[in-house]
């Protein structure tokens, strides 16, 4: 293992988030079979006096994990001078067979975590704990990834060796490279780009449609999803090379790197609180209907839709203008 302070802290955070989301667990199963806010027994006062201390505690908590994210792929790039052949961040996590699926999970309960976190702020609004069985059904849908995230992150920077040899980005992210970067780099061009910019405006569209009228939530979320998955597929296949100014090269990960100003990181938070956003006013449309949400839910998934549109604007403007202005030009694109 490589001592470094960033491994010491998410290795520590991991295991805290992770025993305390399973003692929310263990509570929540308690929640969805015993919780009656019409009842006045002991057992029925003893849950309502914990679970806004639960609830509080778990927040904070799950709040880190969002963080933890950018701290792993910052970490993940920092320390790849250690390794023998890795340029970037795609270096360090190919040194062992657990570092992607370590950063796959921590994308994962960083949507799941916000979600919850949207959830949470809800159920806070209402007087009746309305929102109190969804909410911890959805931790408990959560807490395998969180236990699964902590085991397979432990396992790969326990695995960290710094005499192995690794990959560079150019040969991963290559049409030779096979898997899944080369099937995404063989894409024609024109149709990833012409998906992009559709899809961003499908989201705007359906944004401003449920921002006015507060039809469309389903939809909302559904093309929100999408535009993050078309989002991280164009990054590979055509904007990441506008910022490099290079034909060839593909990483999603050395626009994190000090050279091209950090832009990963405001593109990346971007794309995800977008996404998360936009999420959770699909999340929050079944109980609109709730008496003591009623007032309050169109107006919190008002907000939540314009925070979602100004994120996915921001970084629409952000690589159009690299694009427009980059001194790359490329025939085709």
């Amino acid at each position: 293992m490589i001592l470094h302070p960033s491994i010491l802290a998410l290795l520590l955070s991991s295991l805290l988030i992770s025993l305390m989301t399973l003692y929310a667990s263990c509570y929540g199963f308690q929640i969805l079979r015993r919780w009656d806010i019409a009842s006045g027994s002991e057992l029925q006062l003893a849950l309502e006096r914990r679970t806004y201390l639960i609830s509080t505690i778990i927040s904070y908590f799950l709040f880190f994990q969002l963080v933890s994210l950018f701290l792993f792929i910052h970490t993940a790039d920092s320390i790849c001078q250690l390794f023998v052949g890795a340029m970037c961040a795609v270096g360090t996590l190919t040194v062992n067979s657990f570092g992607y699926p370590a950063l796959l999970l921590k994308v994962i309960t960083f949507l799941m975590a916000g979600l919850w976190l949207i959830l949470n702020h809800a159920d806070n609004k209402g007087y009746d704990y309305p929102l109190i069985r969804a909410k911890y059904l959805l931790l408990l849908m959560m807490a395998p990834f969180v236990l699964a995230e902590t085991i397979v992150q432990g396992s790969y920077f326990l695995g960290l060796r710094p005499d192995i040899i690794t990959s560079c980005c150019g040969s991963l992210f290559s049409q030779a490279s096979g898997g899944i970067a080369s099937d995404l780099l063989a894409l024609p061009s024109i149709p990833v780009k012409i998906t992009f910019y559709l899809s961003m405006a499908l989201t705007f569209a359906a944004g401003a449609r449920f921002y006015l009228i507060g039809r469309g939530g389903y939809l909302v979320a559904a093309l929100s999803g999408i535009t993050f998955v078309v989002s991280i597929t164009s990054i590979i296949s055509f904007i990441s090379l506008y910022y490099y100014e290079m034909p060839s090269h593909h990483c999603p990960f050395c626009i994190l790197q000090r050279e091209y100003g950090y832009v990963g990181y405001p593109l990346y938070g971007l794309l995800l609180l977008g996404t998360v956003t936009g999420l959770g006013v699909g999340v929050l449309q079944p109980y609109r209907s709730k008496e003591s949400l009623k007032k309050i839910l169109p107006a919190l998934q008002q907000r939540l839709t314009a925070i979602s549109l100004i994120c996915f604007l921001i970084f629409l403007g952000m690589v159009t203008w690299q694009i427009l202005f980059s001194n790359l030009k490329l025939e085709g694109y």
